[in-house]
């Protein structure tokens, strides 16, 4: 066994295709932490660990996940639209996905910023599952259908503009 390590092993700005399939691991892995965190509310009410995950869900949903969606709007997306009716199909139901998601998320948010507001009640439930849902149903199709397509679209130029681009948008922000 070699000593790299997992974040030598992730993929970076070189790989921006790669680089939106992990974060899609990363949302998908916090979909799970705010599920654990429903059910461990409902037994131990708002404790530390309640408001520890949730700053971290907020802090990454509000930052790296602000990042994906403006990856995928202002530089992916335009890369591939009208490159095939399929694609462009996929792209305008996904745009549309990406509002509803900013919806759910206007409505988790603030619960998430300040746990200790968030309520035993079916409304909190009620976001976690409409967010994490939408959230799958979108990265399903995005893994399935747009990323395989994108990879055989887009030429290598293209492929290192996207990163470059995604690499300054964080750059810009921090």
């Amino acid at each position: 066994m070699n000593n790299l390590t997992n974040q030598e092993l992730a993929p970076d700005f070189n790989d921006p295709l790669g680089l939106l399939k992990a974060c899609h691991l990363r949302m998908l892995g916090f979909c799970n932490l705010l599920e654990k965190m429903q059910k461990h509310i409902r037994v131990n009410g708002i404790d530390t660990d309640v408001k520890q995950s949730a700053q971290k869900i907020h802090r990454y949903f509000s930052t790296a996940g602000a990042f994906h969606h403006k990856d995928e709007e202002q530089d992916l997306f335009p890369l591939l639209i009208g490159s095939s009716p399929a694609l462009t199909t996929i792209i305008h139901s996904l745009e549309q996905d990406h509002n509803k998601l900013d919806e759910h998320w206007e409505k988790l948010s603030p619960l998430l910023a300040t746990p200790s507001s968030i309520e035993k009640d079916e409304t909190f439930n009620q976001y976690i599952t409409d967010f994490c849902e939408a959230y799958r149903t979108h990265i399903d199709t995005e893994e399935k259908n747009l990323l395989p397509m994108a990879q055989h679209v887009l030429n290598k130029e293209q492929l290192h503009q996207l990163g470059k681009n995604m690499k300054e948008r964080r750059e810009k922000s921090y």
